[in-house]
């Protein structure tokens, strides 16, 4: 192992055997930590190359369990998000994708820090259940088309614990590492294509186009290897997405977003990952084609239905989607306002997500009780004009002491200016 930590720490290229050796020795104990955690810094400064982030991946992907989709007919579609704030794209992109006749198996991740988790959000939803078996989740999949489950203890377990150590150790931010935990899990998962959505901004990992680039190409390049089809689209993250950010706060914006009546940014977003998928999957030619099927889809109520049959098919109370006022709520609410006029120049997407961690909406730690109910209901966004002690948002918490620590990053997100902001796009760069 010594060897091997020099090898890559000189910037020489790892073969399969030597990669295998580190990722399997990791795994069963025989390799320890700290040798570990020298060799992850060793491929922070010096990094990995093409050829060996995919033989990484591979690894890593084989270190568990596999699940095999093939006997879902249809060309199965994942979607993964690299997170973001006030993200509940999947909450709607599952259900309208999988109503058009592709076949949607999604595994998600719980929250942690500022970003918001897919599983939290769903189990906000009266009796709903992410956790299930193999079986129960490809006959999820085989009977309703969709299943939306956390990930299972056998997979990937060398990602696992490669993660947990990088983000101790200060590894994290590196792109070979990065591409190689996100394609392991979704290749593991047994999808046939991918979209990537790839948030860039304030509120994102990657706070640069141009890594966000390398990371997309990074990736695009490990699914061809394995031949997998990879799309990724680079999306902004310099504000929330949306307007509602928190647990149930989010699944009832998802839920009004599915029935045609939810913000610009996030149905304009869902659409155009939407519209990737459809084409990936083989349900349309084109984009613009593919489009116009995710439109008639919500026009229909189809993809809201589809919604109701996933919640009802993982146990979930459908009425509490009819009665949105079920969900659970919060004793206390308070306004935070604007402190001149002007225009709402920036909007902080970080800064909100603290804030609304602030509010109980979020985890600080892995062990942290989440609070359905909390969290922020934006008024205002960038370019709106405001009136000085105009509501900007509204705070949700079952602790009214919160509030003060909420509203100190509430003042951080936001900035007031004279002039107008130019209007920046959602969508920045297509890579496929």
């Amino acid at each position: 192992m010594v060897e091997l930590i020099l090898k890559k720490r000189n910037g020489l290229e790892l073969s399969k055997d030597e990669l295998t050796s580190i990722i399997d020795g990791f795994v069963s104990g025989e390799i320890p930590d700290y040798q570990i955690s020298a060799f992850l810094m060793a491929v922070f400064f010096e990094g990995m190359n093409s050829t060996e982030t995919a033989i990484l991946t591979d690894i890593m992907m084989r270190s568990g369990e596999l699940i095999d989709l093939s006997e879902i007919k249809g060309v199965k579609v994942d979607k993964h998000s690299t997170g973001g704030v006030g993200d509940k794209t999947t909450l709607v992109l599952a259900p309208l994708v999988a109503a058009a006749g592709v076949p949607v198996a999604k595994m998600s991740g719980r929250g942690l820090g500022h970003t918001g988790g897919t599983l939290d959000k769903m189990e906000s939803i009266k009796g709903l259940s992410v956790d299930m078996t193999r079986e129960e989740f490809i006959d999820n999949i085989k009977e309703h088309n969709i299943a939306v489950c956390g990930q299972n203890a056998d997979l990937v377990p060398a990602d696992k614990k490669l993660y947990a150590l990088r983000d101790v150790t200060g590894t994290v931010d590196n792109i070979s590492l990065i591409a190689s935990s996100i394609m392991s899990k979704k290749l593991a998962c047994g999808a046939d294509a991918i979209v990537i959505d790839l948030k860039v901004g304030h509120g994102a990992f990657m706070k640069t186009v141009k890594d966000a680039e390398q990371l997309a190409k990074m990736m695009i390049g490990i699914g061809s290897k394995m031949n997998r089809k990879v799309v990724a689209v680079i999306t902004s993250m310099s504000e929330p997405l949306g307007c509602a950010i928190g647990n149930a706060l989010e699944v009832k914006e998802a839920i009004e977003t599915l029935k045609g009546n939810g913000p610009e940014d996030l149905t304009a977003l869902c659409l155009e990952l939407g519209s990737h998928m459809l084409v990936l999957g083989e349900v349309a030619k084109t984009q613009s084609e593919a489009v116009e099927i995710l439109k008639k889809l919500i026009a229909s109520g189809a993809a809201f239905n589809k919604f109701k049959e996933l919640v009802k098919a993982q146990g979930g109370d459908i009425n509490v989607i009819d009665k949105t006022d079920l969900f659970p709520n919060t004793k206390y609410s308070e306004a935070y306002k604007s402190k001149s006029d002007g225009y709402v120049s920036d909007l902080n997407a970080l800064d909100i997500g603290l804030a609304s961690v602030k509010l109980g909406a979020g985890r600080e730690t892995k062990t942290s009780e989440i609070d359905y109910g909390a969290g922020i209901v934006l008024k205002k966004k960038i370019g709106d004009y405001v009136n000085k002690n105009e509501t900007l948002a509204i705070l949700h918490s079952n602790d009214q002491l919160n509030f003060a620590k909420a509203n100190k990053f509430m003042d951080l997100a936001y900035k007031i200016s004279k002039e107008k902001p130019l209007q920046k796009p959602l969508i920045l760069k297509t890579i496929s």
